[in-house]
């Protein structure tokens, strides 16, 4: 059980850790051969240039102003500095939203802490109950409810600050949730034009004899839509293409390797191994080899974007539909669409650079078994984790070492190395071995299916949320693996659960303690000084960087990484919410993290994340619930606390608590959340209407043409792609149907979806 020395060194091990990872990017951001790794964004931008270009040689790469060492902390002011709307114009509502929830955690936890501090604390440690007690305990235990005797009637106090907390949380929540909602409606509202807000994605569409997909879309859409629709890109799966063009990219990348390191030493041609890793096989001349391979790929990809021209196979039940209006888009993928509700389904389009292009190809039948499949994987994903774990945590204590290695007995009873085991190692050996997660719950994710990056961003988030739950939080809270987690709750009847967590939940605190100083203050400094894109963008720029456009593909931006990031503040927001009235010693520690995480995430983003997307914070309601989940939790645990304490009169005034939250959850729930499921009607047609008066002249389907075009097909550097994207644009060329439903078609389409009139103008120039 970890001390107050323990929990000090730990402090002093993480602050001094993040001091000098603070410093050190301090001192390597002002070098200017690191501009490009820590203003990547500005550069993407066009907006800054590289201070290596010009200047004395040395000053190429070492800055030598001394005044600007003097500075060096600058940057802490100039993150704050940007205002807010400026800030979503610069980097976008998603990225501006996100840092909203460092700053939530702020409003919610300064005056929590607050609170806890001048009235729980007093009434914790002004108790004997320990000190007269057999119980193993430490200082920290004597500042928690731990130390109120059974059946005291100060349990009153806690039940007070859990009403008063939850009344504050829900406060904060439903504000933030209103401003959010407008910003995303505001945003929306004002932003410029994008292909996604004329366009709805259609899946499912039947199958039919006498007409192709692309006959079928269009026929269904002008009887359905006639005075909205306006064309349609089909859908191909082209993944096969996508992998042979991704593996010419990575050949020609290693022939300008080869080039450029033979043109540096022309005396002797560069060699490699044609087998696994370049480790086995021939060995070759390595520039002809890259050549042979290039011309092969070339090869293969032309004869594949034949067969996808031609086979009928290639084409998906899926088409991207645009209309003349934002209104039509609204009202059809708003909408249902036909008689039977598993065909013709729309949804909004995602804008092209969100599109998951791989997951189009996936047949909608098969979503439903792939998200089965996946739920009983995750399932075994988060109980196993816990062996794996809950071994390196034993190995992380004490005891664990005293079992396994018993010659290091003398070493470890050592106090510093004790209080370094004790504090230090239990955070970062859980730390470490969660770094692969985030990678196996995206491939998780994508082979459920979802069409868009945000979407998987989105389900990795909830995944990882879960599981941090089941493995960080309860896992450590509850001794034994997490099948034995599972078997005690099984064999307890439902009002045990909340004794069995609620009575080990205050044991724990120091050593979430640690965790939140390993991976809240020290994480959070290590983040900023980008050590790996450091490394990487200086080897790339050694060996493989010839031309300005080499350089900027050899920058690695990065973005927020919701899908990680998210999950690990919800965990905070957790433990912040549970241990605020059991054990508020570990408030202040959450409270350092909100705000270091505030100011270097406000930097990168400022300067460095480069989102791939912009989902107009289309993730805020997920935020909303689970900090709910959190406050419901806290709640729940409390009175199996509670009940454990005998205190019989007060406990049961906490009841109300959780039902009073939920009900708060539905309310805001249905107040709120429309705004980032659904488009108004109100708003598409007044953004038409300004449209209109604006552009009158606006050619519409000529911004639309090749939105949704597979980017495999807009590979500029290849003169043919622009003749396939033709082809398949006349693909969608439609011919007098077959079918006799095609009567009740008001005028038959006799060219391109992409080119052809609209309906009523047809009509026009038929009479």
């Amino acid at each position: 059980m970890a001390t107050l020395g323990d929990i000090g060194l730990a402090a002093a091990i993480n602050i001094i850790s993040a001091l000098i990872f603070l410093v050190a990017f301090a001192i390597l951001r002002l070098q200017p051969f690191n501009d490009r790794v820590y203003f990547p964004k500005w550069y993407l931008k066009g907006l800054r240039h590289s201070p290596t270009r010009s200047g004395a040689f040395v000053a190429k790469f070492v800055n030598v102003d001394w005044r600007a060492y003097i500075r060096f902390l600058n940057w802490i002011p100039d993150a704050l500095k940007m205002p807010e709307p400026e800030l979503i114009d610069h980097a976008g509502l998603d990225s501006a939203v996100y840092l909203r929830i460092y700053l939530l955690g702020l409003k919610i936890f300064v005056p929590i802490t607050l609170l806890a501090w001048a009235i729980l604390v007093p009434v914790n440690w002004t108790n004997s109950t320990l000190t007269k007690s057999d119980f193993t305990y430490s200082d920290i235990d004597k500042l928690s409810i731990s130390n109120v005797p059974l059946g005291s009637l100060r349990f009153w106090t806690h039940i007070v600050m859990a009403y008063a907390f939850s009344f504050w949380t829900c406060y904060v929540l439903k504000t933030e949730y209103a401003k959010v909602a407008a910003m995303r409606l505001q945003f929306v509202a004002s932003e410029k034009r994008r292909p996604d807000q004329y366009t709805v994605l259609v899946r499912n569409v039947p199958p039919d004899a006498d007409e192709s997909v692309s006959e079928c879309v269009e026929h269904f859409f002008l009887v359905n839509h006639q005075d909205h629709y306006l064309m349609h890109q089909g859908v191909y799966n082209a993944n096969k293409l996508a992998k042979l063009v991704k593996e010419k990219k990575s050949k020609q990348n290693w022939l300008d390797y080869y080039q450029l390191k033979y043109s540096r030493d022309q005396s002797k041609r560069p060699m490699m191994k044609t087998g696994f890793l370049g480790c086995f096989g021939a060995k070759v001349d390595a520039i002809e080899h890259q050549i042979a391979e290039i011309e092969r790929l070339t090869k293969e990809i032309a004869e594949e974007k034949q067969r996808v021209e031609k086979d009928p196979k290639s084409t998906m039940p899926a088409s991207f539909v645009s209309f003349k209006s934002r209104w039509g888009a609204a009202v059809c993928a708003q909408t249902q669409q036909s008689r039977n509700p598993t065909l013709w389904l729309t949804e909004w389009a995602p804008e092209p650079r969100d599109v998951f292009w791989n997951n189009l190809a996936i047949p909608y039948v098969s979503l439903t078994i792939r998200k089965l499949i996946i739920a009983v994987a995750f399932f075994f994903l988060t109980f196993f984790f816990m062996i794996p774990i809950a071994f390196v945590q034993t190995l992380a204590s004490l005891d664990g070492i005293r079992k396994k290695a018993p010659f290091l007995k003398v070493i470890i009873d050592e106090p510093f190395i004790k209080a370094f085991i004790q504090g230090f190692l239990p955070g970062i050996a859980l730390k470490i071995f969660l770094i692969f997660l985030p990678t196996i719950l995206m491939m998780m994710s994508k082979f459920e299916g979802w069409l868009s990056i945000s979407a998987l961003e989105r389900k990795s988030a909830s995944k990882y949320y879960i599981f941090t739950i089941v493995n960080v939080f309860l896992g450590n809270i509850i001794a034994g693996a997490a099948f034995e987690q599972l078997s005690t709750f099984l064999n307890q009847s439902a009002n045990q659960i909340p004794k069995t967590i609620g009575v080990a939940v205050p044991m724990k605190a120091s050593f979430f303690i640690t965790y939140i100083m390993v991976d809240g203050w020290a994480g959070i400094a290590g983040e900023i000084l980008r050590l790996k894109p450091l490394i990487f963008y200086h080897l790339k720029n050694f060996f493989l960087v010839k031309t300005e456009k080499d350089r900027e593909e050899a920058m690695d931006p990065g973005s927020v990484g919701f899908n990680t990031g998210e999950p690990q503040i919800q965990l905070y927001f957790l433990l912040g919410l549970v241990y605020a009235v059991v054990t508020p010693f570990l408030l202040p520690f959450i409270l350092v993290f909100f705000g270091l995480a505030y100011v270097v995430y406000r930097h990168q983003i400022i300067n460095v994340y480069n989102q791939e997307y912009e989902s107009a914070a289309a993730f805020w309601p997920d935020i909303h619930g689970r900090i709910i989940f959190a406050l419901c939790f806290s709640q729940l645990s409390l009175l199996g606390l509670l009940g454990t304490k005998h205190a019989t009169q007060s406990a049961p005034f906490l009841i109300a608590l959780p039902v009073l939250t939920i009900s708060f959850h539905l309310y805001c729930k249905g107040r709120y959340e429309p705004a980032f499921t659904k488009y108004p009607i109100q708003e598409a047609r007044m953004r038409d209407t300004l449209e209109q008066a604006r552009e009158p002249n606006l050619n519409l389907k000529g911004y639309l043409q090749n939105a949704y075009v597979h980017p495999v097909f807009k590979d500029d550097d290849e003169d043919e792609d622009e003749d396939f994207m033709m082809k398949l644009e006349t693909d969608s060329v439609l011919v007098p149907t077959k079918r006799q439903s095609r009567m009740n078609t008001p005028v038959p389409s006799k060219v391109s979806a992409g080119s052809s009139p609209s309906l009523p103008d047809a009509v026009i120039h038929e009479h």
